[in-house]
């Protein structure tokens, strides 16, 4: 359910309070400039200085400027006093020791710190972008479809264009270029890359007599994941991530990417996923099939991070009870670090149906610009170094100490620099080009204020067809369509009352 932004708000800085994460007299500030309510404050007496009247809040970004020159600072860029402080979702520093050991000490003085967005939270950024002001300059960790048209509208992030090094924009890859850009300006920086794919363990597809090869189609998916259960060769025959943009999304691209509608009095002009739309109804009953091959907890959310991670289909892959698995690459990889032969691991392109179109669903993540942040020159410079340091690659592609994340990169120049001289360490991570290739068919989800949204209402109604209480699909995702409807207009969300 989507909660009002007031009490989201609130919610947080209260939050940020009990944690002694700021003064008493910071969360007064921002409360009253968010035009929030400040009742009730009292009974946190002794948190911190008394209450004072808010700083005036610093002048926008300019959103516009000539062809090569930089916008019109903000007051708080203008008047910098600190250090270049980027802040980074916790999953990224754990997964790319690089960051911090290759490119953070080119950067003497760098204030890096971890964010307060587990899973995708953006509470606090908001909060203090209505209070006119930003702890950090950037934030590494955004996806464009989950929260980057909601920072915009809250009025939080600016376009990177006037900062970015010349060439830039050119050297992403189109389907990314599209996803990052709003109104023809680029609001996230993309820095790693997820593709959802179709990963498996051969030593269990071999003990059930089934040959070294990627499934086709979804026909030959389902009846191989039949085949490792009759032959007892597996405990489960398949496995996949239950939340909809990790699973129901690709399928449903793997049909077809006409699956999107306009929502009348919308006045975004970005299309929503139309549960009901064909490919979307026959891509929950392919889900079905795969629900009754997976294990019990399969619908069942992650152990982590608000239930986004730790999931099921992670736990089954790692311990070896599934051979067919379809998830992001970055998943299955570092699940196969944990079997005794990872040499058995195999991954390529999603399956498709039979005549379709053969599409999947990636997404990027990369780094906003905060509005009321600070060396926002500076920021460009990092991100530069950071994106295209080789040292991240090599760590993400061919795995490090820290684990095997395999994400890939946004560039277009980086890939041809491979291609002309292949780095010893690619040689053997033959998946890469499987992956890199999907981006050609595949799409990312529109980034509306509801891109996440949207999947996160509809699944407890889509649900209940794959756990067998709604036995047609059709209404179920008529529901799950009606449930999402129902609350952007309850949230008076882009124009819609």
């Amino acid at each position: 359910m989507v909660t009002n932004e007031g009490e989201t708000i609130q919610r947080a800085l209260l939050e940020e309070l009990r944690q002694r994460r700021i003064s008493r007299r910071r969360f007064i500030q921002n409360t009253i400039a968010a035009g929030l309510s400040v009742a009730g404050v009292g009974v946190l007496a002794g948190c911190g200085a008394p209450a004072a009247a808010p700083a005036a809040p610093a002048a926008p970004a300019a959103t516009t400027a000539a062809a090569g020159a930089p916008a019109a600072p903000t007051a708080a860029a203008a008047a910098s006093t600190r250090p270049l402080t980027p802040t980074f979702y916790d999953w990224i520093d754990n997964l790319h020791p690089s960051i911090k050991t290759v490119v953070n000490p080119k950067f003497p003085g760098l204030n890096f710190q971890i964010a307060p967005t587990q899973g995708f939270d953006i509470a606090r950024f908001v909060a203090e972008g209505k209070a006119g002001q930003s702890t950090w300059d950037i934030y590494v960790g955004m996806t464009p479809f989950i929260e980057m048209s909601s920072l915009i509208q809250a009025g939080v992030i600016e376009p990177w264009d006037p900062y970015l090094p010349a060439g830039l924009v050119d050297d992403l890859i189109p389907a990314i270029r599209d996803e990052c850009t709003v109104n023809g300006k680029l609001y996230s920086w993309p820095f790693l890359l997820d593709v959802i794919i179709e990963a498996q363990n051969n030593r269990l597809i071999s003990a059930a007599g089934l040959p070294d090869k990627i499934p086709a189609d979804w026909d030959e998916y389902l009846a191989n994941a039949k085949t490792v259960i009759d032959k007892n060769a597996a405990k489960y025959g398949c496995t996949f991530d239950a939340h909809g943009w990790r699973s129901l999304v690709p399928i449903t691209h793997s049909i077809s990417t006409k699956c999107y509608y306009n929502l009348a009095g919308d006045t975004t002009g970005v299309p929503l996923f139309d549960f009901t739309s064909d490919p979307a109804v026959q891509a929950l009953q392919i889900m079905k099939q795969m629900v009754d091959l997976s294990s019990a907890n399969a619908l069942q959310p992650g152990a982590t991070d608000a239930g986004v991670n730790q999931t099921p289909d992670e736990i089954a892959f790692a311990a070896e009870t599934v051979p067919y698995y379809i998830k992001y690459e970055n998943a299955p990889l570092r699940m196969a670090e944990k079997w005794k032969d990872p040499a058995a691991f195999r991954m390529g392109a999603l399956p498709k149906a039979k005549g379709g179109e053969g599409s999947t669903a990636f997404w990027t993540t990369g780094a906003c610009l905060f509005k009321y942040g600070q060396n926002k020159a500076k920021a460009a410079e990092y991100l530069k170094a950071l994106v295209y340091e080789p040292a991240i690659w090599k760590d993400s592609i061919a795995g490090s100490a820290a684990g095997h994340p395999g994400q890939l990169p946004p560039y277009k120049s980086i890939y041809d620099a491979w291609k002309a001289t292949p780095p010893d360490w690619l040689t053997k991570q033959t998946w890469v080009p499987l992956v890199r290739g999907q981006l050609d068919v595949a799409k990312a989800i529109p980034n509306h204020a509801f891109g996440l949204q949207q999947f996160v209402i509809g699944q407890p109604l889509w649900e209940a067809y794959l756990k067998g209480d709604e036995k047609d699909p059709k209404k179920a995702m008529q529901a799950a369509k009606d449930a999402v409807v129902a609350e952007i207009k309850k949230a008076g969300c882009c124009g819609i009352s």
